[in-house]
Formats: C-alpha cells, structure tokens, sequence
C-alpha cells in the first residue's frame, strides 16, 4: 500500500464525509444538497445494469419514482487519491423503492469518482453492484 501524505489522508476524510452527506441528501429528499453535490456531467449505473444522467437520477428523486428509505455505508469508505479524482469504494445498506416496486434492504458494493471540476469536490461516477 502506497505511502499517503498528511495531504491525502485529510482529503480522505473530506471525501468521506461528503459520500455520507450525499447519501443523507438522497435519503432525506433534500434535492438542493443532491444537486450541489453531484457534477453536472454525473453518470450513474444502478445495479439492474442501467444508466443515468444527473438530470434522470434526481428527477426519479424528486418525483417519487425513487424513494430512498435506507442507504448507509456499513463498511469503511475506502479513499484513493490520484491527484486531482479521488476514487471511494464500499458496501453499503440500501432499501429503495423504484418506480413503485419496494426492495428490500440489500447490501451493495458502491465505486465512485470524485473531482473539483466546478471548484469544489462533487461526485462524477457512481456505480452500484449487488451482493449476493
């Protein structure tokens, strides 16, 4: 394992902290938060496999076609620095309800991309996977 700077392992935390406030803001419906915390070229694949854009994904929000009831890590968040992207990796506690169909609270794998690309650290890429 690579040797982190002060640097790095205080951006680490910050990262950390914003991955839990966004999934608040999903959880909690608090789309103003959502939007500042997503970039707006945001990319999302779920784990049926389909895509979606920043727009797609706090729309469903907003409408109700998705309904977050629980989604928490319940692992570490585990934070690579690569200059200016920071990529985190986790499992996670999710209960959802989609397009009216409840799913019951399951545990996924999340990857996602951070970078500065508005001048403030948002996510870029999140990818969702199942466990089984």
């Amino acid at each position: 394992m690579r040797d982190r700077s002060e640097t790095d392992r205080g951006l680490a935390e910050r990262i950390r902290s914003l991955e839990r406030e966004r999934l608040r803001a999903l959880v909690d419906g608090d789309l103003d938060r959502a939007e500042a915390l997503h970039a707006d070229d945001f990319q999302l694949i779920n784990p049926a496999g389909g895509t979606g854009t920043k727009a797609q994904y706090l729309d469903g929000i907003a409408s109700g076609a998705l309904n977050y009831l629980v989604f928490e890590p319940d692992s570490e968040i585990a934070v690579q620095v690569y200059g200016e992207a920071v990529v985190i990796r986790y499992r996670s506690r999710l209960e959802i309800i989609v397009g009216g169909e409840h799913v019951p609270l399951r545990h996924y794998w999340h990857t996602d991309l951070y970078d500065q690309g508005a001048g403030r650290w948002q996510v870029v890429w999140s990818q969702a996977t199942e466990i089984r």
